[in-house]
C-alpha cells in the first residue's frame, strides 16, 4: 500500500497485521481523489484549505493521501490500539506530525469539535449501519462544516444513507470498486467561503 500522488506519492504505508483494518486499496483512493480534485464541486483550490477529518482511520491512508495531495491538517479517529500505533508510524514516516492530529476515539461518540472540517472521509466496516451513526454524531457535535464535502465507503450493496438530514438529497456522485461503493455527498448548508 503506497500513498498515490501528491508530496509523498510512492511512500509505502505500514498496515496492521491481520483482518482487523481494511485499508482503502490504492486504486480506489486514486479514483476518489481524481474525482475529488477534477469534478466541478472539487478542485485544487478547494484541497488546498480543506481541514479534513478521516474517520475509521485505520492505516490513515485516505487522510495521508489528502495530506500529501495539499490539504493543510487532518484529524484521524481510530479505535484499535494495534492500527492506532500504525497510523502514528505512519504519519510520522510521511514526516506529517505538524499536520496531524489523532484521537483515540471512536468516531461515532466524538467529543466536541474545535474547528468543523470541510473534507469528511469514511470508511467503516461494512454492514453495521455505521455512516448514518457517524453523521448524526458528527453533526451533532460540530465537526461539519456547512457545505462540507462528505465521502463514504460502503460495501456495494449496502443502501446509501440518503434522506439523512446533514446531507442534501442526492449525491454528487457515486462510483462502485469491486466489493466496495464510494459515494461523495455535500452537506446540507451554504458552501464554506
Amino acid at each position: 500500500m503506497r500513498i498515490v500522488a501528491g508530496q509523498w506519492r510512492g511512500r509505502a504505508l505500514a498496515a496492521p497485521p491481520g483482518r482487523t483494518t481494511r485499508p482503502t486499496a490504492d486504486r480506489v483512493r486514486q479514483a476518489l481523489f481524481d474525482m475529488l480534485l477534477h469534478a466541478p464541486w472539487g478542485g485544487g483550490e478547494r484541497m488546498a484549505h480543506a481541514r479534513v477529518l478521516d474517520g475509521f482511520a485505520g492505516t490513515g491512508a485516505l487522510g495521508l493521501e489528502a495530506l500529501s495531495r495539499g490539504a493543510p491538517h487532518c484529524v484521524f479517529f481510530e479505535t484499535d490500539r494495534t492500527a492506532l500505533a500504525v497510523l502514528r508510524a505512519n504519519i510520522a514516516a510521511c514526516g506529517a506530525r505538524d499536520r496531524a492530529t489523532v484521537r483515540a476515539g471512536d468516531v461515532t461518540r466524538p467529543p466536541p469539535a474545535a474547528q468543523a472540517c470541510d473534507l469528511l472521509l469514511l470508511d467503516p466496516p461494512y454492514g453495521q449501519g455505521l455512516p448514518e451513526r457517524t453523521l448524526a454524531a458528527l453533526a451533532r457535535t460540530g465537526w461539519i462544516a456547512p457545505g462540507a464535502l462528505i465521502v463514504i465507503e460502503t460495501g456495494a450493496e449496502e443502501p446509501l444513507p440518503t434522506g439523512h438530514p446533514i446531507l442534501e438529497a442526492a449525491p454528487l456522485a457515486e462510483r462502485r470498486h469491486g466489493a466496495a461503493r464510494l459515494s461523495i455527498w455535500r452537506a446540507a448548508g451554504a458552501p464554506p467561503q
